[in-house]
């Protein structure tokens, strides 16, 4: 990944918005004597998600063999459950901002592994890829060209992303089902090449041998067991498996998709010296977008990735107290001129990445998002 050496944000215009933005989010927590870490409505969150991906696995072992609408049902759960897990606790636990205990980030960041990631391969892709370089094609992974899908207008177009709108999200149903038996193997692999893993031969050597076992794990807990061992025929467990995926996966790829790509996020490109002419936290700013912050239930469910501009300003600070920082990042914001994009709905931000899907899939889809 060459470019990602040359990629640098110089701060042109000297602006003191991110100082000033972290001052005034500083003085919120001092001024309310607030911890930025979890608090007990955090705490309660994470019990509930993970009791919502694991107790119906529970539930197909002990009761087996449990009747197919029933086993269904179960899968349908540890879903929207597995979803949960990634968004509300992982999430924040591999940012380090769950806790100030740095062991309990590490526990809780694992439980990716328990729902067919890697947490290894995730922080080198989402914390250092796509939080540090978001929407710059060729190093932002997040928007690498995959599954036939344009997320940038400057990838090359292929004739089959003019109907890239209408199979994106069956695509996003593969997401997390490519984890499990090839993305993590295949990243693994590429970033011990291209240098984005920095660690020695023996800690590439330990984390291959934790990715293997974590693997062989799920596998065996999801598929082998219920197969050989529970009464259930493999074709039920195969169907309630790939309906369990499909379901986390449509749910993480549209939360995720619905931050960037959008109208009015846009997509930079650095110069001939390698440089985002924009300091880093505005251009997360002109990246970036939130939506939804009306229903508390979407930003409770979401982890609060509802609020992903602060996110991605704070990712150290836990996703439970963005809702009230939320006003802090918006009037800073607007007192650069920066602009602050905010979809109001979970269906209107759906239907602003429909736009950009069809768009982008054209030809010529080069165009100005931030006036689309």
């Amino acid at each position: 990944m060459e470019q990602l050496k040359r990629v640098k944000f110089v701060n042109k215009e000297k602006t003191q918005f991110l100082k000033t933005l972290k001052a005034r989010v500083d003085q919120y927590f001092i001024d309310n004597n607030i911890d930025k870490s979890a608090n007990l409505k955090m705490k309660f969150k994470t019990f509930v998600m993970i009791s919502m991906y694991l107790v119906p696995i529970i539930c197909l072992y002990v009761f087996s063999p449990l009747p197919t609408w029933i086993l269904m049902i179960c899968y349908i759960v540890s879903g929207f459950g597995a979803a949960g897990v990634g968004m509300s606790v992982m999430h924040d636990a591999n940012h380090g901002a769950y806790s100030n205990n740095k062991m309990v980030n590490k526990v809780l960041g694992i439980t990716l592994n328990f729902i067919g990631g890697f947490d290894v391969n995730w922080r080198l892709q989402h914390n250092i890829l796509h939080h540090t370089y978001t929407n710059i094609t060729h190093v932002d992974e997040d928007i690498s060209q995959r599954l036939k899908m344009r997320w940038s207008p400057h990838f090359k177009f292929h004739p089959a992303q003019r109907f890239q709108h209408i199979y994106a999200f069956a695509a996003y149903c593969l997401a997390t089902l490519s984890w499990v038996f090839i993305k993590d193997f295949k990243q693994f692999y590429n970033y011990s090449q291209n240098g984005v893993n920095k660690g020695t031969k023996i800690q590439k050597a330990m984390d291959l041998l934790k990715l293997i076992v974590s693997k062989v794990v799920y596998w065996i807990y999801m598929l082998i067991i219920p197969i050989g061992f529970l009464g259930y025929t493999p074709g039920i467990i195969i169907v309630g498996f790939l309906l369990m995926h499909a379901i986390t996966g449509f749910v993480l790829s549209t939360i995720f998709q619905l931050a960037h790509v959008v109208e009015h996020a846009e997509f930079p490109l650095p110069n001939d010296a390698g440089n985002i002419e924009n300091e880093w936290a505005i251009h997360q700013l002109q990246t970036t977008a939130d939506f939804g912050h009306g229903s508390k239930f979407l930003t409770w469910y979401t982890g609060g990735l509802t609020h992903q501009i602060e996110h991605h300003i704070f990712p150290d600070i836990c996703h439970i107290h963005y809702p009230k920082i939320a006003h802090i990042v918006e009037e800073t914001a607007k007192e650069y001129g920066i602009m602050y994009n905010n979809n109001p709905t979970y269906f209107g931000a759906l239907k602003s990445h429909y736009r950009v899907l069809k768009q982008f899939g054209l030809p010529n889809g080069k165009f100005d998002l931030a006036n689309a």
